[in-house]
């Protein structure tokens, strides 16, 4: 069982920068692909960034490559998103997920322990 807490979402400006965090809880985080997404009202939750446990790769959806990062710290079981430059309409809740032994995915469905979630708001 992978417990997962999301940290940092907030309101900010556009332009603005965010830095969200995903604490894990359990032995299964360093050999766990982890992701993020978000979901906006009435719409669907989406893909926003992954990264792998074997060789640290990270994939984006391409409307945020060159101003999100993620990273991992395995030794803190955490789990980090920088966001820079945000945008209005990446206005969501942000969720982290893990996939235990699993690749990272762009698809939901794919991952096993999801968070609660951490707002996101961006004013214009």
């Amino acid at each position: 069982q992978v417990q997962l807490v999301e940290s940092g979402g907030g309101l900010v400006q556009a332009g603005g920068s965010l830095r969200l965090s995903c604490a894990a809880s359990g032995r299964t985080f360093s050999t766990s692909a982890m992701g993020w997404f978000r979901q906006a009202p009435g719409k669907e939750r989406e893909f926003v960034a992954a990264v792998n446990w074997r060789d640290l790769s990270t994939y984006y959806t391409d409307s945020v490559k060159g101003r999100f990062t993620i990273s991992r710290v395995n030794t803190r079981n955490t789990l980090y998103l920088q966001m820079n430059s945000l945008k209005p309409e990446e206005t969501a809740v942000y969720y982290c997920a893990a996939r235990p032994l699993g690749a990272a995915s762009t698809n939901r469905r794919e991952y096993d322990y999801w968070g609660q979630g951490t707002q996101v708001t961006v004013s214009s």
